[in-house]
This record gives C-alpha cells, sequence and structure tokens, in this order.
C-alpha cells in the first residue's frame, strides 16, 4: 500500500500527448472516480507527484481544477481533500440521472436496430460474466459503457452531452454499492433491452426509471463508514 493510500497498480499511466496539467486532472479525476482515491481522503501534492512521475506544479492546477468541479475540498492550513458527497448531493444527481436515461431509453426504443440490439446483449453478457468473476471494478465500468450504448442509440446529442456531465458522479456514486446491485442489475438490464427491441417505448421509459431508482435507493440504504 503506498503512503497516499493508492493500491498498487490504480495509479493510471499518463497518456500522451496533451499538457500534462490535463493528463494528471485526468489521471486524479479516474483514481477519485474508482475510489482508488477514497472520499475524504487527504490529497498530498509530493506524494501524488511522485506517483504520477511529475513535478509539484500540474498536480496543484489539477487539484484547484479538481475543488472547482466540486470533486476536492481544499481547507485553509489543511490541504486537499478528496469531497465527501452528502446524501442530498447524491440523490439530487441520481435523480437527474433517471431522466435522462429514461428518455434515453425510450429514444432508443424507437430507434435502435438490430446492430444496437446485438451490441447492448454483448454487453450485457460482459456484464454478467464480470459480476460472476466477483470483478467489482469490472461491472463498474461495463455497466457505464452499457448505459452509454443506450444513450448512443437514443440518438440525441444534447441528451448524450448532458448525460456525459453526470456520467462520472454516477461511476462515482455505483462503485460502493455495485456489489450489492450484483446480478440484479444486469437482470434489469436483460429486461430492458428486451423491451427496445420490441420497440416498447413506453416500457423501455418504465423500466428504465425502475433501474435507475433501484440504483439511488441501494445508495442510500448502503452500509455507512
Amino acid at each position: 500500500m503506498l503512503s497516499t493510500g493508492l493500491p498498487q497498480g490504480a495509479v493510471p499511466k499518463l497518456e500522451r500527448p496533451g499538457p500534462l496539467r490535463d493528463r494528471v486532472y485526468e489521471a486524479l479525476l479516474e483514481l477519485i472516480t474508482t475510489r482508488a482515491l477514497r472520499p475524504g481522503q487527504h490529497l498530498v501534492e509530493s506524494e501524488l507527484a511522485g506517483h504520477l512521475g511529475v513535478s509539484r506544479q500540474p498536480v496543484r492546477e489539477a487539484l484547484q481544477r479538481l475543488n472547482t468541479e466540486g470533486w476536492v475540498d481544499l481547507r485553509p492550513a489543511q490541504g486537499a481533500f478528496v469531497h465527501e458527497p452528502t446524501e442530498e448531493e447524491a440523490d439530487q444527481l441520481l435523480t437527474v440521472r433517471t431522466l435522462l436515461e429514461a428518455e434515453a431509453a425510450r429514444l432508443a426504443a424507437a430507434n435502435a436496430g438490430k446492430p444496437g440490439i446485438e451490441r447492448l446483449e454483448a454487453l450485457c453478457a460482459e456484464g454478467e460474466a464480470l459480476v460472476a468473476a466477483d470483478d467489482v471494478d469490472g461491472a463498474v465500468e461495463a455497466n457505464a459503457r452499457f448505459h452509454a450504448a443506450v444513450m448512443e442509440l437514443a440518438g440525441n446529442a444534447v441528451l448524450a452531452e448532458l448525460a456525459a456531465q453526470v456520467d462520472r458522479r454516477v461511476r462515482w456514486y455505483y462503485t460502493p454499492i455495485a456489489r450489492q446491485r450484483g446480478a440484479q442489475s444486469w437482470t434489469e438490464h436483460r429486461a430492458l433491452i428486451a423491451a427496445i427491441a420490441e420497440r416498447d417505448e413506453a416500457g423501455a421509459t418504465r423500466l428504465m426509471r425502475e433501474h435507475t431508482e433501484h440504483t439511488r435507493h441501494s445508495y442510500h440504504a448502503r452500509p455507512k463508514g
């Protein structure tokens, strides 16, 4: 275990090209999203710089940007800490997610063709296999790709842009309940695929709304601490 609390292998490689501050920002945001950096954890610039193989300046710039976006709290005389979301913050975000994804499911049912359905089925099979293997991180990532695929099938660029703005935070909230949701989440995905394949717009809307609400309720019911 590293001194900053990062599991071995958790630190992503900084991809090139691109401004260093942007690459450091993306790396830190990914570590926060996956909870390799946990809510409330103290972020020490020098340690993070060492793990990422960069100077402190791009780390400082990235932390300031993350603070502006609500991922990090900068406390006078104390330093930087990963933000600890309140129950109200989570509830508001997941409620908005329900609205966006329910409409995406409706549009997907109206627009999806056979290749799109086959893609959803493949993603679902992958997610089910990851759950069976107890690969929580893989299941979280597969869940995000499944929902992104439904959004893509919706064919509404504005809706997709809005969904992208909340996607990272959805993953943040979903990670601690991914094992709890487990196979049931993918069973719900299967039912959604069937409704989309049948072009049942009302059914797809209802199933996606129920699915995302299950996630919201599971988050609030999770063990605290």
